[in-house]
């Protein structure tokens, strides 16, 4: 049976500020502006795959902190602010590179600003219930939504370049862009129906 590796923390305050799962969290946000730089400066098929690499790196980060901060034990307040924040400016940032390109165009859109919608709300949602001292805990199906998005940005990034590989690369990234958007649309409404119980029993 494998051991459960040990990680020495630094003493004192650093240690949650600057422990592994948050440096993960930190490097997520810091790829975001050199996925931008790839994506729209570098541009074309070789723009497309660095930038693709740039993404999945920092989306498996998104597992990995988690994962780190729960096998350490190195939770922290920090870390639980900058987690989703991280994620929705790396999703948000990846959109608007594929609208500006016109790799997610037509009705596609709409699936786009359904995402973008209900991350912004949702996120609004959770600073006002957190004044409430009241907590919306994470579903597991809103954790599969983030997967889904993240999957299907990493085929609509490939776009073109991917086509050439496989033809139906951005036809499934836009497929996968849809589905995600009506999973959104769903744990969204979770979110809505759980926080205005929370806001009725306020107002009693």
């Amino acid at each position: 049976m494998a051991e459960t590796p040990s990680f020495h923390p630094l003493p004192g305050r650093a240690s949650r500020v600057f422990s592994l799962p948050n440096i993960l969290t930190y490097g997520r946000i810091l790829a975001v502006p050199a996925l931008v730089v790839l994506y729209y400066y570098v541009g074309g098929p070789a723009g497309r795959w660095l930038s693709l690499l740039v993404f999945i790196g920092a989306s498996a980060t998104d597992f990995l902190d988690g994962y780190l901060a729960r096998v350490w034990q190195q939770q922290s307040a920090i870390g639980r602010m900058l987690d989703p924040i991280a994620d929705k400016l790396l999703v948000a940032a990846s959109l608007m590179l594929l609208v500006a390109d016109n790799t997610i165009g037509g009705w596609s859109l709409l699936a786009a600003i359904v995402i973008l919608m209900r991350e912004i709300s949702v996120s609004g949602l959770r600073e006002f219930l957190a004044e409430l001292r009241v907590s919306v805990p994470v579903t597991r199906l809103a954790k599969w939504k983030t997967t889904m998005q993240m999957v299907a940005i990493g085929f609509l990034l490939a776009g073109p370049a991917g086509d050439r590989i496989f033809p139906y690369t951005t036809y499934i990234g836009l497929l996968l862009l849809w589905i995600s958007a009506l999973v959104t649309l769903y744990t969204g409404y979770d979110y809505f129906r759980a926080g205005i119980r929370h806001l009725l029993k306020e107002d009693e």
